[in-house]
């Protein structure tokens, strides 16, 4: 009588525990990582600590405390201005796809088309909320604004003139 308990009770502490187990890897699942890109003008590989170890006399702890909870990518390839840059970055391909090649200027009609995809449209598909804060350089027309192309929010300069 008490294998036939010992193996009830077992059975039932193995269902429990598969159930636990699976719904704690659904709400795994369920849970998406936060994503921050910190972008700023001119900044140079060894200008941030975490990349030069504090070798260049200055430190930025709390850029190098995000790099090491998360990712740090090193490699990019620059373009010629910061609207193609942007827009390299913000779009996945090669400026002269979007026609932003060269610095953009305000009511210029380059910038952003409705077929665009961008990184945030991209990211709003797979649920996250996006905001952009800070210089934008990808056109000032309202048809190419960031919250016309996938940013819920925008907080910034369209332009640095």
């Amino acid at each position: 009588m008490r294998q036939k308990y010992g193996w009830t009770w077992t059975s039932i502490l193995l269902a429990l525990t598969a159930g636990a187990m699976l719904t704690a890897s659904t709400q795994a699942q369920d849970t998406k990582p936060n994503i921050l890109v910190i972008w700023g003008d001119d900044i140079g590989i060894w200008n941030i600590s975490h990349n030069n170890r504090a070798m260049m006399g200055y430190r930025t702890p709390n850029i190098d405390r995000i790099a090491k909870e998360g990712i740090s990518f090193t490699d990019y390839y620059g373009q010629q201005s910061c609207t193609a840059g942007r827009a390299a970055f913000i779009n996945g391909s090669v400026p002269v796809r979007t026609g932003m090649t060269k610095v953009g200027m305000p009511a210029a009609k380059e910038g952003w088309q409705k077929t665009d995809v961008t990184m945030a449209t991209v990211m709003k598909s797979l649920g996250y909320t996006t905001g952009q804060f800070g210089k934008n350089h990808q056109g000032d027309r309202d048809e190419h604004l960031p919250t016309m192309h996938g940013f819920d929010e925008f907080f910034g300069n369209l332009y640095h003139l």
